[in-house]
């Protein structure tokens, strides 16, 4: 059975005709707290869309009142040294499956987004946050603290000294705050949330595919290698552009002076 036709427990995915995929959280009465099941649930999805040819751009959700609240506390406050490592590498695996995705991914966030939740955010590459959106990482006040990638993300945002005030402090900040810091690209009101990320889901989806793939690929080795390792990345994707009808295209769209059409070859 596809993906595309499975019930799922604790998602629902959706994927339209433009090949925008749309993966919501879907555990209203917890306010979307992430447990083990939906972790697996979410992952096994963000593997499916990866390897779906006809999914351009993919989108994460949850509803208007939570995005997602963070790690369901009542599921894993019991857990011992193992379970905990077992629960964080799926975590973890989420954030890696959105960062190396070779589509353009956009989180939408409306409500509560924390822990956990703010963490999957971070690994998108674009984020559009509601008016009401309202962010944390509250973990140090439970004894722990973040472990799904914030304390690596955070710093490549903001100062050092500013992601230690998220982190240490777990103190609540608003959808505005959130722009300032750069945690998300844009704000706006909440009647037009998924409008406003639609259009730029289809703006995307007009995009040469495999371009924004190379240029992905590209911008993340910025924090992960030397700038001397990161430049030839760069380099190499760059020439590789070349070798697709997009890059013909767009080209000679601009010397006619014409809108380009693109069919990601």
């Amino acid at each position: 059975m596809s993906y595309r036709d499975k019930k799922y427990e604790f998602m629902i995915v959706t994927v339209d005709e433009d090949g925008i995929a749309i993966i919501q959280h879907n555990r209203p009465e917890a306010l979307n707290a992430i447990h083990a099941p939906l972790n697996l649930e979410k992952n096994e999805i963000y593997k499916e869309v990866i390897a779906d040819p006809d999914v351009k751009v993919v989108i994460t959700t949850g509803n208007d009142r939570a995005f997602c609240a963070g790690g369901d506390l009542k599921a894993f406050a019991s857990y011992g040294v193992r379970d905990a490592r077992l629960f964080i590498d799926r975590s973890r695996e989420s954030s890696f499956l959105l960062q190396n995705m070779h589509k353009p991914t956009i989180a939408m966030v409306a409500g509560i987004c924390m822990g956990g939740g703010l963490e999957n955010v971070l690994a998108h590459d674009l984020k559009i946050a509601a008016d009401n959106a309202k962010f944390a990482l509250p973990e140090i006040n439970v004894g722990i603290f973040p472990g799904a990638g914030a304390t690596q993300r955070l710093p490549q945002l903001m100062s050092l000294s500013k992601a230690k005030e998220l982190v240490f402090l777990g103190e609540t900040f608003d959808a505005q705050t959130a722009l300032d810091l750069g945690i998300v690209n844009k704000v706006v009101p909440l009647a037009d949330l998924k409008e406003e990320t639609m259009k730029m889901a289809k703006k995307l989806a007009s995009k040469p595919l495999f371009s924004l793939r190379l240029a992905k690929e590209a911008l993340n080795a910025a924090w992960n290698c030397s700038a001397d390792q990161g430049t030839i990345i760069e380099t190499h994707g760059w020439s590789m552009c070349y070798g697709t009808k997009d890059q013909k295209e767009g080209m000679q769209a601009f010397i006619e002076k014409r809108k380009p059409v693109f069919t990601g070859e």
